[in-house]
């Protein structure tokens, strides 16, 4: 081979080699990207009729979160918790694990703020089974450094949440879905 290929192939794998790792710096530009909207369709699980939607808006360190959920119980408390795994396959919602506590502090309401990063309160739903809660919460993030809940599910409950140990005697899982990213329009 003459010297003259060999320096025309050295630059044609040097420039390959440049544009390769450009493209890999552009698919990972956005992998660290802030996500400030998040959503998640609950289905009911085998047996149950509870469904809705869950938005998340995150401003700052805070999470606003937002349920409007049918199928419930009339005029009854259900509670709302972030569980650890976005596995809905499981038709009883097992598959989401326990409620997400990466910090590993002990089960309590809202009000407390030492407290597993999933425990979200309860629904109280109206006379017709419908209930709307809004909650902001500032120990979790939806896809940030801390507790990060995006792939994560929503678990609702049979039953109110008490606040006992160790997950609120809150009964059944009624309905289940996977935290999303929500579109931003």
């Amino acid at each position: 081979m003459n010297n003259r290929f060999l320096s025309t192939l050295t630059l044609v794998a040097f420039i390959a080699a440049i544009w390769s790792g450009c493209a890999i710096a552009q698919k990972d530009e956005h992998k660290d990207e802030q996500v400030n909207k998040a959503i998640c369709v609950l289905v009911p699980t085998a047996g149950n009729k509870a469904s809705g939607i869950v938005t998340f808006t995150q401003a700052g360190g805070k999470v606003k979160i937002v349920a409007d959920v049918a199928g419930l119980t009339a005029s009854a408390k259900h509670a709302i918790h972030v569980h650890e795994f976005g596995d809905v396959t499981k038709p009883d919602g097992t598959g989401a694990g326990g409620h997400y506590n990466p910090e590993g502090h002990e089960h309590a309401l809202p009000d407390k703020a030492m407290r597993h990063a999933g425990d979200l309160g309860n629904l109280t739903a109206d006379a017709d089974g419908r209930a709307r809660y809004e909650i902001t919460v500032d120990n979790v993030t939806i896809n940030g450094h801390k507790n990060p809940i995006l792939g994560r599910a929503i678990i609702v409950h049979a039953k109110a949440d008490d606040g006992g140990q160790p997950v609120g005697n809150a009964g059944a899982r009624i309905a289940q879905g996977v935290i999303g990213i929500a579109n931003p329009k």
